[in-house]
This record gives structure tokens, C-alpha cells and sequence, in this order.
């Protein structure tokens, strides 16, 4: 298990520094002059040439590519030119918006997909089962932001319940994660289709086996088996898909943050992107990939305590 972890931290390593490369290249590939986007049309050359140098732009592409993986390799993420502040402090700032709004939508999520799914794999064929497919179905179908402007209409403007948008910082935890209820949600809802219809499936294919039969002649009942020995062995491709969604969670809630006016890192790199600040835009689809990279490291980890053949291979 030690020698299987430490090549699976070295290919993250190297997954890492192969992703730098390639965020790189493509940002700058971007067409247009940074500096001069920034100054507008009317700047001098003088003050275009000044402001390129002070951004690093006169330098050759490897020059700039190694001082930049250099900085951050020291935790250095370099300075924003947009928001006069360092590009550690703003990427963290939306962080702790993205990933706690990732976090509870991924837990709403499994907490609606899990019972579903058993739910419908435990009466396969009959009308429960069709009705749980037929709801899922809708659920995958339904374009994300339409469903958050339905419960901004619903829980915002006409019940008060909720913030219709904005978000207040964590000084008050409650008013925070207040203010992540109705974007969690309307992330929930497809992922919570996807994952249900999933678990489902793996669960029809788990009852297949020969040890699921054995246990059936020894008596179990079919809840029984079930609960003790098909769940733990559909949990596998659940994982699988629960790592992909909490990647698309992280990095995929654009839109939404954008809906409800929500502070978190997609609304940072679409801000950035517009405003011609290249190195915050590197920076920060950069520890995204290492977010999506860190938590594939942990669904193969969590493979192994799942399944004990994993952790004899």
C-alpha cells in the first residue's frame, strides 16, 4: 500500500508539472497585448514597452514559463496587475467559496442519489424503479442555472427564505452557508441524477454475482444482501463518478457563482480572463488541476479501503 501511494504521489507530481506546461502554453496563445488591453488604445509606446517589462512580457516564452514555475514552487503566485494583490490572497479568498459550495453540493448530492438508487435498484421493473428513472432522467435534462433561477423565484423573492444572491463572508457561518444553500442545490440536482442512476446500475450488476446468490441460499433476505454485500461492492464506480463530479463541482460552477453573484474561483479566472490578467488566470486554473489531480489520488486511495483485492494487487 506505502510503495502503491508513493507512485501514485509521483505521478501526481509530474501530472502537476505537465499541466503547468500546458496551462502555459495555451494562456498564451490567447491573441492580443495584455499591456496594451490593459492601458487602452490611446497609451503611448513608451508607457506600453514600460508596462510589458514590468510584467514580464520582453522575456522569451521558456524564460518566463521557468520563472514562473520557479515562484511557484516557492509559493510565490506573483502579483495581480487587475487588483494590485497578490494572486495567493485572491485565490484563496474564493477558495473557501468554491470549495465549501463543491463540498455541500457533492454531500446533497449522495445524500439524495444513495437512497434513490437503492431504492430503485431494490425494485427493479416495477413502477418505483420506473418513476426514480424517469424523475433522474428530467433531473440530467434540466439545464443547471434555469433550475437556480426557479428557486431564487421560489425561496428568495416570493418565500424570503433565502439570499437571492451575494455572499457575506464565513465572520457569520450561519448567514454564509445560508448564502449556499440555493447554488449547492441547483448543482446537486443533476449530479444527484447522474450519481443515482450510477449506483443503480452497479448495484442490478453486483446482484448478478455468485456470492450474491450464496448469500441469498443461506437465507438473507433481499434487503439484507443488499445492505451487507452489494453496496460495498457498487461503491466502486460511485466513487469514480463522485471524484469526477466534486472536479466539476470545483472548476465547473461558473455559471452558477454567476447566477447567485457568488465570489468563488470560476468567477475569478471569467473576471480575469476579461481583463487580460494572465498570470491570475494561470495561477488559478493551475491549483484547479491540482484539485481535480489531489482528489483522483484519493478515489484510488478510497478504492483500495473498499475493495481488499485492490489492496492485495
Amino acid at each position: 500500500m506505502l510503495r502503491y501511494s508513493f507512485r501514485r504521489i509521483l505521478s501526481l507530481g509530474l501530472s502537476l508539472l505537465v499541466a503547468s506546461a500546458v496551462i502555459f502554453s495555451v494562456v498564451e496563445l490567447v491573441p492580443g497585448d495584455p499591456a496594451s488591453f490593459m492601458l487602452g488604445t490611446g497609451a503611448q509606446p513608451e508607457t506600453i514597452a514600460a508596462l510589458r517589462e514590468q510584467m514580464g512580457l520582453d522575456q522569451s516564452l521558456p524564460l518566463r514559463y521557468a520563472n514562473w514555475l520557479g515562484a511557484l514552487l516557492q509559493g510565490d503566485f506573483g502579483q495581480s496587475f487587475t487588483y494590485k494583490a497578490p494572486i495567493s490572497e485572491l485565490i484563496g479568498d474564493r477558495l473557501q467559496v468554491s470549495l465549501a459550495l463543491a463540498v455541500l453540493a457533492l454531500l446533497l448530492a449522495a445524500f439524495i442519489a444513495l437512497p434513490v438508487g437503492i431504492y430503485a435498484a431494490a425494485r427493479r421493473g416495477r413502477a418505483g424503479d420506473a418513476a426514480v428513472m424517469g424523475g433522474t432522467q428530467l433531473g440530467i435534462a434540466l439545464p443547471n442555472f434555469w433550475f437556480a433561477m426557479l428557486l431564487v423565484l421560489l425561496f428568495a423573492v416570493k418565500l424570503q427564505w433565502l439570499p437571492a444572491g451575494g455572499f457575506p463572508g464565513w465572520s457569520d457561518p450561519l448567514a454564509g452557508l445560508k448564502a449556499l444553500i440555493l447554488p449547492a442545490v441547483a448543482l446537486a440536482l443533476p449530479q444527484a441524477a447522474i450519481l443515482a442512476r450510477v449506483l443503480r446500475s452497479a448495484l442490478i450488476e453486483t446482484q448478478g454475482q455468485d456470492y450474491i446468490r450464496t448469500a441469498r441460499a443461506k437465507g438473507l433476505t433481499a434487503g439484507q444482501v443488499l445492505r451487507r454485500h452489494a453496496l460495498r461492492n457498487a461503491l466502486i464506480p460511485v466513487l469514480t463518478i463522485m471524484g469526477m463530479q466534486f472536479s466539476f463541482l470545483l472548476a465547473g460552477a461558473i455559471i452558477i457563482e454567476n447566477v447567485f453573484y457568488l465570489p468563488g474561483l470560476g468567477r475569478l479566472i471569467f473576471q480575469a480572463i476579461n481583463q487580460r490578467d494572465l498570470i491570475v488566470v494561470q495561477s488559478a486554473v493551475l491549483v484547479l488541476v491540482a484539485a481535480v489531480i489531489t482528489v483522483t489520488f484519493i478515489v484510488d486511495l478510497a478504492y483500495a479501503l473498499v475493495d481488499p483485492r485492490l489492496r492485495q494487487r
